[in-house]
């Protein structure tokens, strides 16, 4: 997805909001000192991710600093256990815990009404509704302990991949909005909580 999908979703957020935006992606590694100056985090694929003692530390500091993470594309109960693991080292206090409709990050900015699980462009092209049978789509979240969302957790999607390929006309435009809208609400509860 890196960086098509994160420079399409700036161009997005910039015309629809008012918000301060790099023009494009940027970047850091969690160890990085600056990454505190960074309100909202994009990580994918975390399904074979392995964080350093340093990493943990610099994730854990950030996200207690009132960091926003929004974490998309990893698919399956393996990839899951990997970044559950990984989570238990960074917020070993705070659980992980399913998100619904009712929670303001659906409705800050825009109203979101149904969720939609997104498969990669190439699952979506050869039939598939999703990478893996079985996978339904899941948003979990962690909170602190005075009930901001750190983290919001899409499991069994690919969010990335619909803002990537958003001109593609094969790509469902529900499918788009729903990434788009998601993201931009995402952005906007992490600025205003």
């Amino acid at each position: 997805d890196y960086p098509k999908a994160d420079n399409q979703f700036v161009i997005v957020l910039r015309r629809l909001t008012n918000l301060d935006a790099y023009d494009r992606e940027h970047a850091m590694r969690l160890d990085d000192p600056e990454l505190r100056r960074y309100p909202f985090l994009y990580i994918l694929e975390v399904g074979r991710i392995s964080l350093s003692n340093d990493e943990v530390r610099g994730l854990r500091d950030y996200l207690l600093a009132g960091g926003f993470v929004f974490v998309d594309d990893f698919w399956g109960d393996p990839e899951w256990y990997v970044f559950e693991q990984q989570m238990r080292e960074v917020l070993p206090e705070h659980r992980i815990v399913e998100m619904s409709l009712d929670h303001p990050v659906f409705k800050v900015f825009y109203e979101i009404r149904e969720m939609q699980q997104m498969p990669s462009i190439n699952h979506w092209r050869g039939g598939q509704r999703t990478e893996c049978p079985g996978c339904e789509y899941r948003v979990r979240g962690i909170f602190d302990d005075d009930g901001r969302l750190m983290m919001l957790i899409n499991w069994n999607t690919d969010n990335g991949d619909a803002w990537e390929w958003a001109e593609q006309p094969d790509i469902p435009l529900k499918f788009t909005t729903y990434a788009y809208q998601l993201g931009v609400n995402a952005i906007v509860y992490a600025m205003s909580h």
